[in-house]
């Protein structure tokens, strides 16, 4: 990546500021940048700034992580940088406990649709526990898992929940999203045609009717919290010397809902039969048992149970989101595969009748 490519944000004087405004620069400087590594993903560039400050001495950070949207995503559909950039905003700057990465700053131009996000570099402290699509040991899931229940229990029922963070679904809102995944829906089955069975294709028809009776349980608005949204392994840092330090990252799916809708997109969309067989319950177990250490009271481990049968099935629209918003197919026809198999297993069918 050339000096002309890179974004205004990754200019000394640009990150001057933003680090005295945030407190870690004091009356310092950012002389010199240099770009230590970049990749871009689907939806983002991902960029590793090495820092030379004067002076050296004191809290400043001696590299960054500056995330920004993709060239082919900017003033398109796509809103998950300002929906990333409002979780700093709302969600990181208001816990009393760090589970995402420092944010020095979140940017995002509403005229421009242009977005940033500066980040705390845990490149040397942490690491992602696996390449993608290996699956982590049980013991790592379990960290993950951990990391996950701390963040969920922190706003359990939190009362700012759909007032100062995160806004509620309602009713109007509801229909109108079931009327955009009908439509979706059938571009997808039109598309995917004859690799799609009649028996699954009808599992996907029989859904919609019964959304609004299954959605109930969502707008009871107890026992909710903040999900990532994007909770596959691969969104979690494990810190380097084996601690309970666990991070999470990607922020641009996060909403207001039930816990078990990451837990069933981080194992039985991701996973296949045999290893989610194995571990999937006593993950659950592991999971229940640190909500409830964190807190969280009057609900049990059967709760947990049911709403996780009933995320399992709701994510099978995932991969129809995902097909119909341009992901590879690398992507949601193997979610998809593993999702349907998951439903299977767990006799999510039977929710349905």
């Amino acid at each position: 990546m050339t000096t002309d490519s890179l974004p205004r944000a990754a200019g000394p004087g640009y990150l001057t500021d933003a680090l005295r405004r945030s407190g870690t620069l004091g009356d310092g400087r950012v002389r010199d940048v240099v770009v230590e590594s970049a990749r871009t993903t689907e939806l983002s560039r991902i960029i590793r700034l090495r820092l030379t400050c004067e002076p050296a001495a004191g809290p400043a950070p001696s590299s960054l992580i500056l995330k920004t949207g993709g060239r082919d995503r900017i003033g398109g559909g796509w809103n998950g940088g300002r929906h990333e950039v409002a979780f700093y905003d709302q969600v990181a700057a208001a816990m009393p406990t760090t589970v995402a990465p420092r944010c020095f700053e979140a940017f995002w131009n509403a005229n421009t649709h242009d977005w940033h996000l500066l980040l705390e570099d845990l490149s040397d402290s942490h690491v992602i526990a696996t390449a993608w699509p290996l699956p982590p040991t049980m013991e790592q899931c379990e960290h993950i898992l951990q990391g996950h229940a701390r963040f969920h229990a922190a706003w359990w029922d939190d009362p700012r929940l759909g007032g100062a963070v995160g806004t509620w679904t309602d009713a109007e809102a509801t229909e109108r999203h079931v009327q955009t995944l009908a439509e979706r829906l059938e571009r997808f089955i039109d598309f995917v045609g004859d690799r799609l069975s009649r028996e699954r294709r009808d599992l996907f028809e029989r859904l919609l009717p019964a959304a609004p009776r299954l959605l109930a349980r969502y707008h009871t608005h107890r026992n909710v919290t903040i999900v990532q949204g994007d909770a596959h392994v691969w969104n979690s840092f494990l810190p380097r010397d084996g601690g309970d330090d666990v991070r999470l990252f990607d922020w641009d799916l996060w909403r207001i809902d039930v816990a078990s809708d990451d837990l069933a997109y981080m194992m039985a969309m991701h996973w296949y039969p045999d290893l989610r067989r194995r571990i999937e319950r006593p993950l659950l177990d592991g999971y229940h048992a640190a909500l409830v250490a964190h807190g969280v009271r009057g609900y049990d481990r059967q709760a947990l149970d049911d709403d996780y049968r009933l995320s399992v099935l709701w994510h099978i629209t995932t991969p129809v989101w995902q097909a119909t918003n341009d992901i590879p197919p690398v992507i949601w026809w193997n979610n998809l595969e593993r999702i349907l198999l998951a439903v299977d297993d767990l006799g999510c069918r039977d929710l349905l009748v």
